[in-house]
């Protein structure tokens, strides 16, 4: 059964949606979503650090217990029009707190203003930054959410297409994979899902990429060779219209054999993660429990 807390949290988004403006302004949308972030206050003991990488504002988010030398680059969601520091810190310091980790969120370069390849050249500055940072790709974790977790796959993708040396794993949550928008939840979760709508979904590509292909794997990667990439974590909500893009994801990383770990969670949206209530604290310790295995593994064995 849902939570009281998930239930309010879902009346709101519905009665928010059902008044936004169908003409509304990339202005608004953008200052639609700061405002949600007012929602979820930050906790007073974690450490915010303002920065620049390479020019591109960012900030190190870190929990009491994150250790300098593990580090989770984080790509904000909104669709790669919206989304910043801002409206993904809250997010980032409870996964900052799970993982034990510092967090990078990065404010890569949105569209319409800038348009594909903008976001992913931001992404492959950031991910190169740390490591001449001196963090080791064995400690390094990325992901995103909804549109930053198809530009985590952009990222992975880009890395293994340039033989670099690749994260020890990666974290997607109901991320963005498919600018076709065929899969069928498009339509079969349409009346449930309180976030988005299948129309919106479909025209939102046309201010990232244009008349670019829409099976371009660096912008719908499930049309990409996943073989060789790290294990992924792969959280989606039932309730969502993307949820095929994280099952057919899931499917084909599988068929190329990556380590997937992958969860459907029963009467939960897109990027649920990101509201207060007991389903995303569940979600965010799954999350911990994930990198932190994954570091592990990673880590070189000492040898006395």
């Amino acid at each position: 059964m849902p939570s009281q807390e998930s239930i309010m949290i879902r009346q709101m988004l519905k009665a928010s949606m059902a008044a936004q403006k169908p003409d509304a302004s990339i202005a608004e949308v953008r200052k639609g979503l700061e405002m949600l972030a007012a929602f979820n206050p930050l906790a007073q003991d974690v450490k915010v650090e303002q920065l620049k990488v390479e020019g591109m504002p960012a900030e190190w988010v870190s929990a009491p217990n994150a250790t300098e030398d593990k580090v989770f680059l984080y790509l904000h969601g909104g669709a790669y029009i919206m989304g910043s520091c801002n409206t993904h810190r809250d997010l980032a310091s409870k996964i900052s707190r799970a993982s034990g980790c510092r967090v990078l969120v990065v404010e890569y370069r949105l569209a319409p203003e800038n348009q594909y390849p903008a976001a992913v050249e931001d992404a492959l500055t950031a991910y190169r930054w740390l490591l001449s940072s001196g963090v080791s790709p064995e400690q390094l974790v990325v992901g995103g959410d909804s549109a930053g977790g198809g530009l985590t796959l952009a990222l992975l993708l880009s890395l293994k297409e340039a033989n670099e040396a690749l994260p020890s794993a990666a974290v997607l949550l109901s991320p963005w994979t498919d600018m076709e928008g065929t899969g069928a939840s498009m339509e079969t979760r349409a009346e449930v899902d309180p976030w988005l709508n299948p129309e919106q979904s479909r025209q939102a590509p046309l201010l990232y990429i244009g008349a670019l292909d829409r099976r371009h794997p660096l912008v719908s990667p499930i049309f990409g060779d996943l073989e060789g990439l790290p294990p992924l974590l792969v959280h989606v909500g039932n309730d969502e219209i993307l949820l095929d893009d994280s099952v057919r994801l899931v499917d084909r990383a599988r068929e190329a054999g990556v380590d997937v770990t992958f969860k459907i969670w029963d009467d939960m949206w897109h990027v649920f993660q990101q509201f207060n209530m007991p389903e995303a604290s569940q979600a965010i310790e799954e999350i911990g429990q994930f990198v932190k295995l994954k570091l592990e593994q990673s880590s070189p064995t000492i040898v006395e």
